[in-house]
């Protein structure tokens, strides 16, 4: 996971270390911090430029790349288990993007594979880490048939 911010509350650590301390070995999730452009002190576009060259510049070669985005596309949690597997199945990293305030940058979203939407509302940047950890965690669990997700 690729999320722009380095100063964030306690407790989005906290979540995102749960969820993501809980994922087998075989799908460890791992969270890489890109600073946020100079916001506030520059126009929102050129803040968000600056992210979007760390971002690309921290992307494993050949991984799959999923943007989070509210144009994306919204995936229910027995779809995301079933993309999960996909995703497992082509043996590739996957790096999912989370974009700071002003979004992502254009050569990022160019660069997705695919384009997920969490939900239609525009989440804080800061709470889509530790709602993705546990939707990636539900996930596995509906793999795995374990009881975690009870629907």
């Amino acid at each position: 996971m690729l999320a722009a911010g380095t100063r964030l509350p306690a407790w989005v650590g906290a979540g995102f270390k749960d969820y993501a301390g809980r994922m087998p070995p075989e799908l460890k999730v791992e969270l890489v911090e890109i600073a946020l452009g100079a916001h506030g002190k520059v126009e929102p576009q050129r803040a968000m430029r600056e992210e979007g060259e760390r971002m690309l510049a921290r992307i494993p070669p050949r991984a799959r790349l999923i943007t989070l985005e509210v144009g994306g596309r919204p995936w229910s949690s027995a779809e995301l288990a079933e993309q999960l597997e996909r995703w497992m199945m082509d043996g590739r990293e996957v790096c999912f993007v989370i974009g700071g305030p002003a979004g992502l940058a254009p050569e990022v979203l160019a660069r997705a594979e695919q384009r997920w939407s969490l939900s239609p509302l525009t989440l804080p940047h800061a709470l889509v880490r530790p709602v993705l950890a546990e939707a990636l965690y539900r996930a596995w669990s509906i793999a795995r048939g374990l009881p975690y997700h009870r629907a």
